[in-house]
């Protein structure tokens, strides 16, 4: 079992500030830290020391010259770990990490987050148990992905559409309690486009739209580096917009939802349809083997050259490039991402959701405006909890 506790106190926004830094850039001299966060010596000299006594900072050995006498270089602990968990629709994924949020452990497996809160938690400690067992360390905070809607604030799902059994169930007190550390909890793809914009391709951007198409669709807004969540915690739910009044129904209890025509529950509802109609010979020969079809087969028929597949990804892409078209219109962000379950269906999806953005979306606002498919891929989830935990965990405590 890993060495538990609550987080080091951070007592001043100094500390704070340098925790940040030493996580976003590395090891640095005192001399570097010192001009970077215009610091005086004797300043930062205390700070510093204040942070090794609670042992989120350590000496990382001489700096390179800058003439004179060798600055000292500074690091995070080595042994400092957190704890990153992105709970899916019908994945858990459990990744424990480095202070500078590298992941050294990862685990997932398929789990329904319809059999609820107790037992879907049971098996995300499960698996926290294990990867935590291959690199021990000192638990220091803990950050959970949610695939539904999330009170921030509070640490809990508030009537999530496909997750029976969660609404304000108290996520993050029940896992705190059980690893006895902080934990932050927030909306799965607000997690995604924090792990992209830190680790992925969209490294360094400040405004940024992750769109993630899975079971559902949903948005992460980032605006100035920071995650866009609205007053209530729902912004960017985009999966829930209505194309259509009288559309298919939705898991959400209305009908016309981008969702219920894209999302990865939508597009086996149309395989099937296509493989049971005798549309889709590929998709027929799939289901007569397996029993079943799903978003991933679609996408393996459409590579295939699959007609029918292939009609299918183009229709949703072009009903999800709308939906994006407006966002962009309305944010200008620097980049467009898309990612999640879906998103392998690859290039025949971004080339439609592309078209419908350039083609909708004003010449200002698409100009320079690259729209890609997300390079962390299933790792986006843990990356950007990491990052949430590891926020937690640098900013101010007062008692």
């Amino acid at each position: 079992m890993p060495v538990q506790g609550a987080a080091p106190g951070v007592a001043s926004r100094h500390q704070s500030r340098l925790l940040t830094l030493l996580r976003d850039e590395g090891p640095l001299s005192r001399v570097e830290l010192g001009e970077r966060l215009e610091l005086p010596r004797a300043r930062l000299a205390t700070e510093l020391g204040r942070l090794a006594e609670v042992r989120l900072v350590e000496s990382g050995g001489p700096a390179a010259s800058r003439g004179g006498r060798r600055s000292t270089l500074v690091e995070l602990a080595t042994d400092l770990r957190f704890l990153a968990v992105d709970v899916g629709a019908t994945s858990i994924g459990v990744a424990v990490t480095d202070a500078r949020c590298e992941v050294l452990a990862h685990q997932s497996q398929e789990c329904d987050v319809r059999q609820g809160p107790t037992t879907v938690l049971d098996r995300v400690a499960a698996l926290a148990e294990q990867v935590m067992a291959e690199v021990p360390g000192r638990l220091v905070a803990a950050g959970v992905g949610l695939p539904g809607p999330v009170s921030f604030r509070e640490g809990m799902p508030v009537a999530p559409p496909i997750m029976p059994g969660w609404d304000r169930f108290p996520v993050r007190d029940r896992l705190a309690g059980r690893w006895g550390c902080p934990v932050a909890v927030d909306n799965d793809v607000n997690v995604m486009a924090l792990g992209e914009r830190h680790a992925g391709v969209a490294r360094s951007l400040d405004d940024l739209v992750f769109v993630k198409v899975g079971t559902g669709i949903g948005c992460g807004i980032l605006l100035g580096g920071r995650v866009y969540r609205g007053v209530a915690g729902t912004a960017g739910d985009i999966g829930h917009i209505r194309l259509d009044d009288y559309g298919p129904a939705c898991a959400c209890g209305e009908v016309g939802c981008l969702e219920a025509y894209f999302g990865g529950a939508a597009l086996a509802r149309d395989a099937l349809t296509l493989a049971r109609s005798g549309r889709s010979a590929h998709l027929a020969e799939v289901l007569a083997r397996q029993g079943t079809l799903t978003a991933r087969d679609v996408g393996v028929a459409a590579a295939s050259g699959d007609f029918a597949s292939i009609n299918l990804v183009r229709e949703g892409g072009r009903r999800l490039g709308h939906v994006v078209a407006s966002l962009v219109s309305f944010i200008n962000p620097g980049m467009v991402v898309i990612g999640g379950g879906v998103a392998l269906l690859g290039h025949q999806l971004l080339a439609e959701v592309r078209s419908s953005v350039y083609r909708r979306s004003m010449p200002l606002a698409t100009g320079n405006l690259p729209i890609v498919l997300s390079e962390l891929g299933d790792l986006a989830g843990v990356v950007g909890a990491s990052w949430l935990a590891t926020e937690h965990a640098f900013a101010v405590h007062r008692g």
